[in-house]
């Protein structure tokens, strides 16, 4: 009986030990790094192109809003393209620049704010049944992924800011 009983122990705290484990191992790199291991692909691409792995690398903290592939692939047709040649850097920048906050902002922190100043301009927060809304469309999907100099927010689309 009481081999049974560690032997059912085991099953939960081997995963919770594990779990923590890759959370420790996440918490090591950094923004940039994260998102290579989450397999983030277009926005890594994106912070290439945009010439911001250095600063996403930096000291910090920072927390982004990170849009995934499937994000990306909302945009227009071509949209990503030309935002990723060189002539339109300046408006690639501003585009990821609009996704990241300077310092760190937990999820805990994210719900009781109705907006966050980021490097880009002002986005709009609201939480909706349990959901939080940036500019009243995009939706946070995942939380809290730590990185060794700030937090990212894994988003279903991406934030465009306001026409200038």
């Amino acid at each position: 009986m009481k081999k049974i009983i560690l032997a059912a122990l085991a099953l939960f705290v081997l995963p919770a030990t594990v779990q923590a484990d890759h959370h420790n191992e996440t918490a090591k790199k950094n923004i940039v790094e994260t998102a290579i291991s989450a397999k983030f692909n277009t926005l890594v691409a994106a912070v290439k192109a945009g010439g911001l792995v250095e600063t996403l690398s930096g000291e910090g903290p920072f927390t982004v809003f990170a849009p995934t592939d499937e994000a990306f692939d909302k945009l227009p047709e071509g949209t990503l393209d030309s935002l990723l040649k060189p002539e339109n850097k300046d408006q690639l920048v501003a585009i990821l620049k609009y996704h990241v906050v300077s310092g760190k902002v937990p999820a805990k922190t994210v719900v009781t704010l109705d907006s966050a100043e980021t490097l880009g301009g002002k986005v709009s927060i609201e939480v909706k049944d349990g959901t939080v809304i940036l500019n009243d469309k995009v939706k946070v999907v995942k939380t809290d992924v730590m990185a060794s100099n700030g937090i990212i927010h894994v988003i279903d689309s991406v934030i465009l800011p306001p026409s200038k």
